[in-house]
């Protein structure tokens, strides 16, 4: 069994570019909580955690890599805009023996969520900013996983 959480950045002030946009001090706050609530998980222990290149999602993973002692891939493909289907394609090729955690945006960390849990292509979670959902599967393919958690640490 493998462990993969899909983490929303926290919240993000305005502006543009908008992957440019940087955490508020709330949005700031929500990534410390998030890094605790997934550092007293021990099934994320050694997790490799994959963050969006956009600003926001990158200070939001550090926030948990400092509270999870893992280390920050960035990596194409995890925008808010992405294809869900190429990204669930490129996670079944992962050893899920080794833990995930994937910092990333919405409308992809939902679509994500419903594509792994229910295999539908069109519907997903609404997630709140910081928010997190706690997956677990033999295989990360549409429709193979179980939810076994949803928070929102904030």
């Amino acid at each position: 069994m493998g462990w993969l959480a899909v983490v929303r950045h926290g919240e993000a002030g305005q502006g543009r570019p908008d992957a440019a946009r940087q955490l508020t001090r709330r949005g700031e706050q929500e990534a410390l909580q998030a890094g605790q609530w997934l550092a007293s998980r021990p099934a994320l222990s050694g997790a490799t955690i994959w963050s969006s290149p956009y600003l926001r999602a990158r200070q939001t993973a550090r926030a948990i890599a400092d509270a999870v002692d893992g280390d920050i891939e960035t990596v194409e493909g995890v925008t808010p805009d992405d294809d869900v289907g190429a990204l669930v394609e490129r996670l079944t090729l992962l050893d899920v023996s080794r833990p995930l955690i994937l910092v990333s945006h919405m409308p992809l960390v939902g679509l994500l969520t419903g594509r792994l849990t229910e295999g539908a292509s069109h519907s997903g979670a609404m997630f709140p900013t910081a928010g997190i959902a706690l997956l677990e599967a033999d295989v990360w393919a549409a429709g193979c996983a179980s939810l076994r958690a949803f928070v929102s640490p904030s």
